[in-house]
């Protein structure tokens, strides 16, 4: 029996793709945000923090690429999961780099968590939006 484990892991190339796709979707959107890609195991791969972005943003934006990677599971979708769970609730806020904001997002390749994605600066609705659309272009190649 092997004691290893062979897992798949975002390209670099791929990596700073979706870094100039959510870029230029915050551009349309007029509003400066950091953008963070990880691995699958939540280890930075790239970051870009655009002129004027929040300062703060640059770890918010970690953090979210780092939970979405961590658990496979957009950001936004953490609150429901666990608000009525006091025990969870408390103990994942605790956590640290576990985030409930929005605008973090798995990025997954035929069916496989391969990184995380995580957008900070604008409204969770914006940082959401940047991200899938960076996703759905780095997806189609663009």
């Amino acid at each position: 029996m092997s004691l290893a484990l062979t897992k798949l892991s975002i390209r670099s190339a791929a990596a700073t793709r979706i870094l100039t796709h959510a870029e230029q979707a915050a551009t349309a959107l007029g509003i400066a945000v950091v953008i963070a890609v990880t691995d699958e195991a939540g280890v930075i791969k790239g970051l870009c923090r655009m002129d004027r972005a929040p300062l703060i943003s640059i770890d918010i934006a970690q953090d979210k690429a780092y939970t979405a990677a961590s658990f496979g599971v957009p950001t936004h979708e953490w609150h429901d999961r666990i608000k009525d769970e006091p025990a969870l609730l408390h103990g994942l806020l605790k956590a640290p780099r576990f985030t409930i904001l929005g605008g973090g997002v798995p990025i997954v390749q035929d069916g496989a968590l391969i990184g995380g994605l995580g957008v900070s600066g604008g409204s969770a609705e914006q940082d959401l939006r940047i991200a899938q659309a960076a996703l759905d272009l780095a997806r189609t190649g663009a």
